[in-house]
């Protein structure tokens, strides 16, 4: 991860040095995480929100707590949206599919939010798989998403 965390292959390409705070960095719908990504979390600085924590609290009330914690001393946020923390029947052609995941209103609200919020500085969109796809599914879901977070309106 940019923030450090991770194989020293990886968090070592552009320099040693952190590139992102761990406390300005949040995971939000998480609902399937090994032992080892649990340890890491829970002595790591890093915010998760869990599915349960979407169910209990709202999608709207979250992102607005990650936006603000993401973007705390920072003159901008950048989004990596991972599309398999989407329950599999809104994006089937993922990688590592599970159930329960957010729905396709709760991700688009998402990102309305994050465009609303005029903090995106980057973003990127992760696990598309065309061979795991239906019918392109995943992937128009994945641009419509995009287009969501750069200020795309239905009206």
């Amino acid at each position: 991860m940019a923030n450090g965390i991770g194989a020293k292959e990886l968090t070592s390409i552009g320099g040693e040095q952190k590139k992102i705070r761990e406390e300005n960095t949040v995971i939000i719908g998480a609902r399937d995480l090994d032992q080892q990504e649990r340890e890491m979390l829970r002595f790591s600085k890093i915010t998760v929100f869990t599915i349960s924590d979407i169910d209990q609290r709202g999608m709207k009330d979250v992102v607005d707590e990650g936006i603000r914690l993401a973007s705390q001393g920072t003159d901008g946020i950048h989004v990596s949206f991972d599309l398999d923390v989407l329950d599999p029947v809104e994006a089937p052609g993922v990688g590592t599919p599970v159930a329960g995941g957010i729905t396709y209103r709760e991700a688009h609200l998402a990102m309305e939010l994050i465009a609303d919020s005029n903090l995106l500085m980057s973003m990127d969109m992760v696990e598309v798989n065309p061979i795991l796809d239906n019918r392109n599914k995943t992937a128009e879901l994945a641009v419509g998403l995009i287009c969501s977070a750069f200020g795309k309106r239905i009206y």
